[in-house]
């Protein structure tokens, strides 16, 4: 036997047991990685206020571009190892790992490069108003610093699962969100740093889970990082990154559709009493919950695919099918209950990220119960399309990940302001989320009904 079968628990544990292990650390991983924006806004909107708030969400696109590049090598490389390991290929999986790293570091300065080669028509694109322009400068010149600090971690997260050590992935990011907490009130409230200090706590943070997956796979993980496999071979790296592709199309959709929403909300919040601010501000707070939501069911996806990978490369069938149905029970339990408190108590939500006038909660009120209105759903799409990029198939991951955000989302925030001004574009989000989601839960229909046979 080879010398991962015999020392992974991938292909041998009971899969509750298993997928527990996996998807909780997975799951916390993902929090904690959000927690660092909602960490920062929640004390930007206690210190500087929603305008403050409102520039980190101009900057949050830079956010998504950086994970969907980290996600196109790290869950890419991370499916790939999988399947790899399940075939007894150890070296190939530890020859993942290394280019993974090498091309992690470049893909960090390029993006950091051309941000500050373009920094405000950047922001200008990314929704910034006169108002919040210094602001959004302050914040994002400081995270564009930090970018080849957060691929690193957010790349190597994905591996530390595949390695058969999720734990490690979640105390990474665990430290990181527990300085970052630290540090965020001292920068800004006893230095007043403001917009400045809460950046710089999040890239400090970052830095450090970074050093720590290094440290890991240099010296702790069954994968090691190996001078060798440093050297990029670039056909070997286009194809464990095909495996991440529709990770990487949904986090690019999100960008695109950040950037749109955000023009969009300046354009129509302008146009009515609300003002294009104070709709920028307060839907950004929504989808920053949004995104713990979401988060949740990434991490249980995330946490299922290593065990799906291993035993898809096993050709152990039964286990494929008991893992996927057992995810989506829990993403979708968790989804109703992050439903029910959108939809039902968002004003206790709400508060955590700052008092404002009552026009501005009024609105943020109003979006958070139409715009999440559909989020129950989400967890069997997430599920779903993780399945699909844990078995290799590729091209039906990538289309299948772009329905919400390319496919409906995009098009029915350009449309319905059109027919309902502001509030065309609240209604634009739950009709996406339930139609993606009928729509892919076809499509795992008749995957179940091939496991089946």
């Amino acid at each position: 036997m080879e010398k991962n079968d015999m020392n992974n628990p991938l292909g041998l544990e009971p899969v509750g047991k298993l997928l527990k292990s996996f998807a909780v650390p997975s799951v916390v991983s993902f929090l904690v990685n959000n927690l660092y924006n909602i960490v920062d806004q929640v004390f930007i909107g206690q210190g500087v206020g929603y305008q403050g708030n409102a520039a980190t969400t101009v900057a949050f696109p830079i956010v998504t571009i950086v994970l969907a590049l980290s996600l196109l090598i790290g869950a890419g490389g991370s499916a790939y190892a999988s399947i790899r390991l399940g075939e007894g290929k150890f070296d190939l999986a530890e020859k993942v790992l290394g280019n993974m790293l090498t091309i992690l570091i470049v893909l960090g300065f390029i993006v950091s490069g051309i941000g500050f080669l373009f920094f405000e028509p950047m922001l200008q694109l990314f929704g910034a108003t006169d108002t919040i322009m210094q602001y959004a400068k302050d914040y994002s010149s400081i995270i564009l610093v930090g970018v080849p600090f957060m691929m690193i971690g957010a790349g190597l997260s994905n591996m530390a699962r595949t390695d058969g050590s999720p734990k490690i992935a979640m105390i990474s990011m665990l430290i990181g969100a527990i300085l970052n907490t630290i540090l965020d009130p001292i920068y800004i409230f006893v230095l007043h740093w403001g917009v400045k200090g809460a950046a710089i706590a999040t890239i400090t943070s970052q830095i450090l889970s970074a050093i720590i997956l290094i440290w890991y796979f240099r010296r702790k993980g069954r994968m090691r990082l190996k001078k060798q496999y440093l050297k990029p071979d670039w056909k070997f790296i286009a194809a464990f990154c095909s495996l991440g592709v529709s990770s990487f199309i949904v986090q690019i959709a999100n960008t695109m559709l950040q950037v749109i929403l955000n023009n969009s909300l300046v354009y129509y919040g302008n146009a009515c009493e609300v003002g294009g601010d104070v709709a920028l501000s307060a839907v950004g707070i929504v989808l920053k919950v949004s995104a713990i939501l979401i988060g949740i069911n990434i991490g249980i996806s995330t946490g299922a695919q290593p065990i799906i990978g291993f035993n898809y490369g096993a050709k152990k069938t039964q286990r494929i099918k008991d893992t996927y149905l057992l995810s989506v029970k829990i993403a979708t339990i968790c989804s109703i209950v992050g439903w029910v408190g959108c939809v039902f108590f968002p004003q206790y939500l709400l508060v955590i990220f700052g008092s404002g006038d009552a026009a501005f909660m009024n609105f943020a009120v109003k979006s958070m119960r139409v715009f999440m209105f559909g989020v129950l759903i989400s967890g069997i799409q997430i599920v779903s399309t993780g399945y699909f990029q844990a078995t290799g198939q590729a091209l039906k991951a990538s289309v299948l990940s772009m329905l919400r955000q390319v496919i409906l989302l995009i098009p029915l925030i350009l449309l319905f302001p059109l027919f309902w001004g502001l509030d065309g574009i609240l209604v634009a989000g739950p009709v996406a989320d339930i139609a993606s989601g009928l729509i892919v839960s076809f499509f795992i229909l008749q995957e179940l009904k091939k496991l089946n046979a």
